[in-house]
């Protein structure tokens, strides 16, 4: 007896929460406070762009069997390898950077903690989360990823019902612009924590070790189609919390003193639509902070993995990983502005994701019957050169200081 879709969903839903880390809260707030909807474009390409992405990465993942960072492991020489390594390490630094300051600011607002001592928490409540998939295997652990999902969407969305957006102004968002500078640096910081490196890396593990490599024939075509599935609704969730993000900053925030750090949004969203909002607000920044970097230490293992040759503990790299965020904590970096210059150093690192992932997924010998056709073999390279240019763009403005 086949089995029924939705019990294969799951992997997509983890990798969604990447997508719904702190770093986007930062980013799609301050956006908002600052600019009202003037770049909520932003956020509806870069989901499309990650509904596309994602798919190709599961499906590379179940159609080979292998991870990502693993396929290139074997295929590049030692030096260029030990290279990608260098950059992708970058890039996990700098999630889990956002993910633990993300979620002591949670517990500072919720339980009035000092930052170090709220990231120390995270890191070992991520620690718990870990030890879930260890113990327990990854269907337990999809299902407490997805609960947190839920509380992170309740939790950032309830706010909407109070104070819900102005139609026109979501009109008028939708038409892409600019309007200088800072304009810019956001929207590679929306769009770094939208198409998220790691995620693009992580997912080719998650339906790796959820289904192994895919059997040719019916069984196949099932996954990939459970697949299209699993991406296109946990995309859809994710690009919801991260819209509806953008709009609560705007419809609420928007002309309001300090809400250029989560910690003054959070003050004006209790002082606006009262407390029980913005209780809501904390515990969903919580719940991203905890599921985020416990997806994170899964990512930044599986990319050691292929491209080390060396499969580090999860444990052991949440323990390794967690130091330089408490230590930014410790000495006192702005956690706000921590979190949106992370999401602009992972919008650098999304064309070493994205490049690889369209030439492999083009691969005859490696793909077979599987690899992309013309048509969207030309889609994913206009998605790869606007990220591209979006990111020099970004590159000019900040070394001319325009």
């Amino acid at each position: 007896m086949k089995p029924r879709v939705p019990v294969l969903l799951g992997p997509a839903f983890v990798a969604a929460v990447a997508y719904v880390d702190p770093g986007n809260v930062a980013a799609n707030l301050t956006a908002g406070a600052r600019y009202g909807y003037l770049l909520l474009w932003v956020l509806v390409a870069a989901n499309a762009m990650a509904v596309l992405v994602q798919y190709q990465s599961a499906k590379l993942g179940l159609v080979t069997g292998e991870s990502m960072p693993g396929l290139l492991g074997s295929r590049l020489r030692r030096g260029p390898r030990l290279a990608y390594w260098a950059q992708a390490e970058i890039v996990a630094a700098a999630t889990d950077v956002a993910e633990v300051v993300g979620g002591a600011i949670a517990l500072h607002l919720l339980l009035g903690l000092p930052l170090p001592v709220g990231g120390a928490i995270v890191g070992a409540a991520s620690l718990v989360l870990l030890a879930t998939q260890d113990r327990y295997g990854q269907r337990r652990f999809e299902a407490v990823v997805v609960a947190l999902l839920a509380v992170i969407t309740v939790g950032f969305l309830v706010g909407l019902v109070v104070s819900p957006p102005d139609a026109d102004g979501v009109l008028g968002g939708l038409v892409p612009r600019f309007a200088g500078t800072d304009t810019v640096l956001l929207a590679a910081s929306m769009l770094g924590a939208t198409v998220m490196p790691h995620a693009i890396y992580v997912h080719s593990a998650l339906v790796r070790d959820r289904h192994g490599r895919a059997p040719e024939g019916e069984g196949r075509r099932l996954l990939l189609r459970a697949t299209r599935w699993d991406v296109a609704v946990a995309l859809v969730v994710a690009g919801a919390v991260n819209i509806g993000l953008l709009l609560l900053a705007a419809s609420g925030l928007q002309g309001t003193e300090g809400t250029d750090t989560i910690e003054g949004a959070h003050a004006a969203i209790v002082g606006a639509l009262g407390p029980g909002i913005g209780l809501a607000f904390a515990i969903g920044l919580l719940a991203s902070g905890l599921a985020s970097t416990s997806v994170g230490a899964y990512a930044g293992a599986t990319i050691m993995e292929g491209l080390l040759h060396r499969r580090i503990p999860l444990l052991v790299r949440r323990v390794v990983t967690i130091i330089p965020a408490v230590l930014l904590l410790a000495l006192g970096a702005d956690p706000t502005w921590t979190l949106v210059l992370s999401q602009v150093v992972l919008s650098f690192g999304i064309p070493f994701a994205l490049v690889p992932l369209v030439r492999l997924g083009r691969d005859r010998t490696l793909m077979g019957a599987d690899r992309n056709g013309p048509v969207l073999h030309a889609v994913l390279c206009v998605v790869v050169a606007l990220v591209v240019v979006l990111n020099l763009a970004l590159l000019g403005l900040l070394l001319t200081g325009a």
